[in-house]
């Protein structure tokens, strides 16, 4: 990476907020501990991190409410950390928006890869939307744009997208009318080592169609294909 990253450490167990900053010091990255999610929030408001690494078990609030929010309100990556471990916590902070999902105990140099890798995804989709082929996409009612993680309908109406989703869509419109199945989907990932079960997929899948479809029951831009994978059945056109 080129430029150093300013990672902030929301963890209230302060042996492992040292840990965590040690290590990503250690690989010239930038950080910032905080022990309550209001504290976080205060200096997010002064000054936006890279990327946000949250524990779940906060003493001051619902670690998974401060992820909604940072995804919700922040185009910045969201890494939680935690010792919830079981797969409805990890689909539910997967749906929220987070990028990725680490369970305590955890490999400190995992821990850098992971948000390494989700670093580089970031940089990949803003470098995407610089690029004059792919800087927007119009298929349906929707206009994407990549640099800024926008949907906008022909109202006006506007949908953020997280950067795992913005990825995705990515990967679907540059392969509109072709059948993918979830591994060939991964592969095409920037950042596949940062996912952390197939099921994200489907998560971040199903995340996208609320967004995008009239009934995400009944998708009619993104189609499953049963026992093969997913389709995405609009003709897309990108333009500056």
């Amino acid at each position: 990476m080129t430029t150093k990253k300013l990672i902030y450490v929301i963890e209230d167990e302060q042996d492992i907020a040292s840990l965590v900053c040690d290590e990503l010091q250690n690989f010239g990255f930038e950080t910032k501990a905080f022990t309550t999610g209001g504290q976080a929030s205060k200096e997010i408001g002064r000054k936006l991190p890279d990327l946000c690494i949250v524990d779940l078990g906060l003493p001051d609030m619902d670690g998974m409410g401060l992820v909604r929010e940072l995804c919700e309100q922040h185009r910045i990556g969201v890494v939680i950390l935690t010792g919830r471990g079981s797969l409805p916590d990890r689909v539910f902070g997967l749906e929220v928006g987070a990028d990725d999902y680490i369970i305590k105990p955890f490999d400190p140099r995992e821990l850098v890869a992971r948000v390494k890798s989700v670093c580089r995804r970031l940089e990949s989709i803003s470098q995407d939307g610089d690029k004059s082929f792919c800087t927007r996409a119009k298929f349906d009612d929707w206009t994407f744009s990549p640099s800024t993680l926008t949907l906008t309908a022909g109202d006006g109406h506007q949908e953020e997208l997280s950067s795992a989703e913005s990825e995705l869509l990515c990967v679907l419109l540059k392969s509109s009318k072709q059948v993918l199945s979830r591994d060939q989907l991964m592969g095409r990932l920037m950042g596949r080592e940062s996912m952390p079960f197939d099921r994200s997929i489907d998560v971040r899948m199903s995340r996208i169609r609320k967004k995008l479809e009239v009934d995400p029951k009944n998708p009619k831009i993104i189609k499953t294909v049963y026992g093969a994978g997913y389709m995405f059945v609009a003709d897309v056109e990108w333009f500056d």
